[in-house]
């Protein structure tokens, strides 16, 4: 993506600038809460499949998240196929057996026990795709040398962020997974050692008889999650 002797500053005229009147802008601002405040974390899905150039625009929102320096150190590895799905699966729920035989410890557990969540973990395998985020802890020039990226977990969380929304946005249902330790991944998705994978999504369509915890529909006031200095 970079050259070594293309790396001046060169300005441009703000493309796509917006114009909005306050009350266009209170209106989009409302619009976008009431559309977002209908996302669950979903753990049933059905089988429905979702079009490739769904999944496909959905990751070019991501990519169009900012980041440190403009290096975008982010991969994201769309999986549909049955045996990488069912490998994952199978190395997420080896670490879930780990993780609720003690390896959380108590106080975890029992914040755990409202959501209702255990070591099995079918929807790795039914969600027809999974999404695995990867942080680019390096870069390298045309030429093969390497260069620093900056403020890597920051600029691949808001780029995650984008990639839930837009998925949202197009309909679909997720949820989130941390892969720990999985260090299969890389190696069996062809991802360079520079890149660690920090998040495996799965995307579908929730399945007739889903549910979600009842707490999971109680979040904090505006004014325990934000303050005003006017």
């Amino acid at each position: 993506m970079f050259a070594k002797d293309a790396l001046s500053y060169s300005a441009i005229p703000l493309p796509d600038r917006q114009d909005l009147t306050d009350d266009q802008m209170r209106a989009a601002a409302q619009a976008f809460y009431d559309k977002m405040r209908m996302r669950h974390s979903v753990r049933d899905y059905s089988d429905r499949p979702v079009p490739r150039a769904v999944i496909e625009n959905c990751l070019r929102t991501a990519g169009s998240a900012p980041s440190g320096a403009n290096h975008q150190p982010w991969h994201f590895a769309a999986i549909a196929e049955p045996a990488m799905k069912a490998r994952i699966r199978a190395e997420a729920e080896e670490e879930e057996r780990r993780f609720y035989a003690g390896g959380a410890g108590d106080e975890w557990i029992k914040a755990l026990e409202p959501i209702g969540t255990t070591a099995d973990k079918p929807h790795l395998t039914i969600a027809p795709w999974l999404i695995v985020v990867f942080a680019q802890r390096w870069g390298e020039f045309d030429d093969g040398t390497r260069f620093k990226n900056y403020y890597v977990p920051e600029s691949v969380n808001i780029a995650t962020g984008f990639l839930l929304a837009a998925l949202h946005h197009a309909g679909l249902a997720t949820l989130t997974h941390t892969p720990n330790p999985m260090k299969f991944l890389a190696p069996a998705l062809g991802r360079p050692a520079s890149e660690k994978p920090t998040m495996i999504i799965a995307v579908g369509h929730p399945s007739a008889d889903a549910t979600v915890p009842q707490v999971a529909k109680i979040k904090k006031p505006l004014n325990e999650i934000s303050s005003f200095f006017e």
